[in-house]
């Protein structure tokens, strides 16, 4: 009995034995799945880490500008301040031209002008002696004419000789010559009749405009300035000693409250202005560049002694944010911007070297970039 008993106990303790292995079993494949999902989810987030979305549309309402990477270096440009002023060809004043009194004023304060439209018209006694010169060129021209045609006639009917046939044709082309240049002056002056017509010489709008009806004016007197606003140039105040550094051709960049634009130079005058020890560097924009004359900017001009190769990227100060101590821009991915840690150097004129973290060609996003590392902050904190 005794035997039978401890038979007994061996078999349950084999069983429970049994039972117990394929728990642990189970609940150590358990385990290793529960591992699995682990390691995928942390996979899953690392992958998406720094990553911030963003649509087309999103990026266009958010503004961000994207700057292409290129290489540079900050002593490679020459900071300036400047102006919009607008070309030799883009400005006009519009005088009286003759002594007389104003009759009519057809455009006021920026009015837009074609070229040689009709802005006012003076009452003028040289007007008149315009006038009245044309038309007796006209009538001696017209006698002459018919003097030639009746010597012609007699000549051909062997009345006259053919001397006086000779100074008729003379006299004929006298008259004619001076008939047209009577006309010439005339259309010059903007003559019809008593009045002189004051025109336009370029296409755009009236800037300044001091003309007052019926009062009395001097040829030289001024009556209208006009500007096209198409045909503008930057002037720079550079100093001398880096006027010399810049060459007729060199590529600038326009900084402007829409953002930047590029430019090229014109001209560098000769000498500097003995008052500030400045030279004037003449730039022209960019064709379709929004600018005033009169605005005031700033510009980043290259210079010709840069030929070394820079070791450095050069990109706008405001592309590269802090970001948990770390300096970070914002790569353009497919699907919106990656934050991306990089090394700095310099920073001047609103630009900073880049020694590390970025290659040449790439694009990141610089104006409004700050609007990314809130969305980053905030895609963080939810994780």
């Amino acid at each position: 009995m005794n035997n039978r008993k401890w038979i007994m106990v061996a078999g349950l303790a084999t069983a429970l034995a049994v039972v117990l292995a394929v728990i642990f079993s189970g609940s150590s494949g358990g385990g290793a799945e529960n591992q699995g999902a682990a390691n995928t989810a942390e996979g899953h987030h690392s992958e998406q880490e720094g990553l911030v979305e963003m649509t087309k549309e999103q990026l266009r309402a958010s503004e961000i500008g994207i700057f292409e990477v290129t290489p540079g270096s900050l002593d490679a440009e020459i900071i300036a301040q400047g102006s919009v002023a607008s070309s030799p060809q883009g400005q006009a004043i519009l005088s009286a031209g003759a002594e007389g009194r104003v009759t009519s004023i057809k455009k006021r304060l920026g009015d837009p002008v074609r070229r040689g439209e009709t802005v006012a018209t003076i009452e003028s006694r040289e007007a008149a002696a315009i006038s009245s010169e044309l038309i007796s060129a006209e009538s001696r021209a017209a006698l002459a004419q018919s003097q030639l045609k009746r010597e012609q006639r007699l000549y051909d009917e062997k009345i006259t000789a053919r001397a006086d046939l000779e100074t008729a044709r003379a006299e004929n082309q006298q008259a004619a010559a001076e008939a047209r240049r009577a006309s010439q002056a005339a259309a010059a002056s903007g003559v019809s009749g008593r009045f002189i017509a004051v025109r336009s010489p370029i296409g755009g709008r009236i800037t300044s405009s001091p003309a007052i009806l019926g009062s009395y004016v001097n040829p030289q007197d001024e009556l209208f300035r006009m500007a096209n606003p198409n045909l503008i140039q930057i002037e720079a105040a550079v100093p001398a000693q880096d006027a010399r550094n810049i060459a007729t051709g060199a590529e600038a960049t326009v900084e402007t409250s829409q953002g930047e634009i590029s430019a090229r130079v014109l001209a560098v005058t000769p000498a500097a202005d003995p008052e500030n020890r400045a030279a004037i560097v003449v730039l022209a924009p960019a064709s379709g560049a929004a600018l005033v004359p009169g605005e005031y900017l700033r510009v980043r001009i290259r210079q010709q002694t840069a030929s070394h190769q820079p070791a450095a990227l050069i990109v706008p100060a405001e592309a590269v944010q802090s970001v948990e101590g770390r300096s970070v821009v914002f790569v353009k991915t497919r699907s919106g911007f990656r934050a991306r840690t990089v090394t700095t150097g310099a920073k001047s004129g609103g630009r900073i070297e880049i020694f590390g973290g970025l290659e040449a060609g790439e694009q990141i996003a610089s104006k409004n970039a700050f609007l990314l590392k809130s969305e980053l902050g905030r895609g963080e904190a939810e994780h």
